[in-house]
């Protein structure tokens, strides 16, 4: 490091050098391997980077570390439980029609999206978007079902093509 770097650029330095090994061995512990564990400390520090966030860390800087790496490790979680029923999912299929792995990742990561998105809806929007996407059911249908008024499907299938917007 020299003193010609700007002070955020220092103060990133001196977070990174002074915290990375504790925030790597905390995450080891929550995702049981030194390589997620890494990878997760390295997005951590990369979310706060991108974010403009150094000053704020002057304080508590494990804190925010934590709290950012709590984030990231629920969403690698849900990545993994993601992968993992893909996986079951084509494991039934006959070999001719396995993709290939480069369209598995790419399946994988819309899925993971897809999820993610899924996510940020309240849970009667998601059911409702859930139910006219993937069962077919008409918003008169949906109404019925869940005893809702025919407006109430309607702004919340809004609610849930906000969110696909979003997500793009």
């Amino acid at each position: 490091m020299t003193a010609a770097q700007p002070p955020v650029q220092q103060e990133m330095h001196a977070l990174y050098h002074d915290h990375h090994p504790w925030l790597q061995g905390w995450l080891r512990k929550r995702v049981g391997n030194a390589f997620d564990a890494a990878d997760l400390a390295h997005d951590t520090f990369v979310r706060i980077i991108a974010s403009r966030r150094a000053l704020d860390l002057r304080t508590e800087p494990r804190a925010l570390l934590a709290h950012i790496a709590k984030g990231l490790v629920v969403d690698h979680w849900r990545r993994q439980e993601v992968e993992r029923l893909y996986l079951e999912t084509i494991a039934h299929l006959p070999e001719p029609e396995v993709p290939s792995p480069e369209v598995r990742q790419l399946i994988l990561e819309s899925l993971c999206r897809i999820d993610a998105m899924l996510d940020t809806m309240r849970a009667a929007t998601r059911e409702v978007f859930l139910l006219a996407q993937l069962d077919g059911l008409t918003y008169a249908e949906i109404a019925a079902r869940l005893g809702i008024s025919l407006a109430t499907v309607k702004r919340h299938m809004r609610a849930g093509f906000a969110a696909c917007i979003v997500a793009l």
